[in-house]
């Protein structure tokens, strides 16, 4: 990726990500022990509902921010939404009641899911070149990954010479860091919609992806990951430290593994994009998480044995690469399934949809493992990922060319019919590279 790091603007993006995403991942911590200080042993009551509170805002949020993203100069939105964080983050050591949490983490999570679709809108527009653009996502997959493995260890350095209390203190510098960094980058501001009505721009994200095969299909496959992930982000301190009876480090070791093979997929698969097409790439990545989630319940019916513990690491490693392979190349879905104008709202309603997905997921893998046990809710999260894996095979045609013939028979004289043939009444056909706007409202039907 030398090529692509030597692109200023990209270059201090992707610095900006990496400082917030570490931020954010130190505030996770620190949430945890402010939780533990104010409510003792109903702490992790108090961070399930935060956690809900954070799902739901990002589904709810998301796309009202994509609404109004194309409204203002996207550097200044960007940077201003850094700030907000790190204001609200610096006020969290400074409550004393539960409820003021679940106020400040409404308030800094309806930050983060404004930030992080439009930041994600603004790479295609720095990065025109698709191979580049490929390599961006990659490191963007690189970097989640890599801060979900470095943070605890991280604040646990941090913890071992400070009180937690310093850690909203770091992360609130390192969100006006990334403040910093925005500010020093050239963006183009986003080209603005020609839709109307603010509802009618709310919901343009959610309407193209209901109109758009191949956006139907990615919808699947986000619904794999959510279910099959979930195992990995809910159950795997209970099943390693109840089920297992390993340690604590144990529970480290699996989560490494896990992240191990979701980098190794990021770092190999640009160069697979090159030469296979993305759906071919996403229901492999489907097929794989299956395989995981079929492992892990095969395993919770296994006996116990040394074996058992090398078989659970290379599972979550499996579930990993199967997340990497479909996480990776989302984002040439989206840009290629919009137009500029509708960019911004596409990129916020995948935000929004995927963790509607994930607020579906995340009870099962809780509640139902609580109540019945970890073969139980794996089962019923598997599925779940059958249905999410069934419908994106069925919704993502196999032949899915960016060109596509259609008729128009509502536009009568227009700029958009230049090219076109009159083969009716009132009737054109023309043939131009295909996405759902505010002059295709539908998918043209195969012939």
């Amino acid at each position: 990726m030398p090529s692509l790091f030597a692109h200023r603007d990209y270059r201090h993006l992707f610095t900006a990500q990496l400082v917030a995403l570490f931020g954010t991942g130190l505030t996770t911590v620190a949430l945890g022990l402010l939780a533990y200080e104010l409510a003792g042993a109903e702490a992790g009551a108090v961070l399930g509902t935060a956690l809900a509170i954070k799902m739901i805002t990002y589904v709810t949020v998301a796309p009202i921010a994509g609404a109004y993203a194309d409204r203002v100069p996207r550097r200044v939105f960007l940077v201003c939404l850094d700030v907000a964080r790190a204001l609200v983050v610096l006020a969290l050591p400074f409550v004393t009641q539960v409820w003021q949490i679940y106020v400040l983490i409404v308030v800094l999570q309806s930050a983060s899911a404004a930030f992080t679709p439009t930041f994600q809108a603004v790479l295609p527009d720095i990065l025109p070149d698709e191979r580049d653009y490929t390599r961006a996502l990659s490191a963007s997959q690189l970097a989640s990954t890599m801060e979900s493995l470095l943070s605890p260890m991280l604040a646990a350095a941090v913890l071992t010479v400070v009180s937690f209390h310093w850690l909203f203190t770091g992360t609130s510098v390192g969100f006006l860091a990334s403040a910093v960094l925005v500010v020093t980058t050239r963006i183009p501001d986003a080209v603005r919609s020609r839709r109307g009505g603010v509802w009618d721009r709310t919901l343009a994200g959610v309407r193209i992806y209901a109109a758009t095969p191949r956006l139907r299909g990615v919808l699947g496959v986000n619904l794999v990951v959510a279910a099959v992930g979930s195992v990995v982000m809910v159950n795997t301190v209970n099943y390693v430290q109840g089920e297992l009876g390993r340690p604590q480090a144990d529970v480290a070791l699996l989560l490494a593994g896990n992240g191990v093979g979701t980098m190794l997929v990021a770092l190999l698969l640009p160069r697979v994009l090159d030469r296979v097409p993305e759906r071919r790439v996403m229901l492999a990545g489907a097929a794989v998480l299956l395989a995981g989630i079929v492992g892990a319940i095969a395993l919770s019916t296994a006996s116990s044995g040394v074996w058992r513990w090398a078989a659970v690491l290379i599972v979550w490693a499996v579930i990993g690469t199967g997340t990497g392979l479909v996480l990776t190349p989302v984002g040439r879905v989206l840009r290629r399934s919009s137009a500029a104008s509708d960019r911004p709202a596409v990129f916020a309603a995948q935000f929004s949809l995927s963790h509607a997905c994930w607020l579906l997921a995340y009870p099962v893998a809780g509640w139902v493992a609580t109540a019945a046990g970890f073969t139980v809710a794996w089962l019923v999260l598997a599925v779940l990922a059958v249905a999410g894996l069934a419908t994106a095979v069925l919704a993502w045609p196999r032949t899915d060319p960016a060109y596509l013939e259609h008729t128009h028979d509502d536009l009568g004289e227009h700029d958009h019919l230049d090219d076109a043939t009159e083969v009716g009444d009132g009737v054109y056909r023309h043939s131009h590279e295909f996405v759902i706007d505010r002059y295709h409202r539908r998918w043209p039907v195969s012939r």
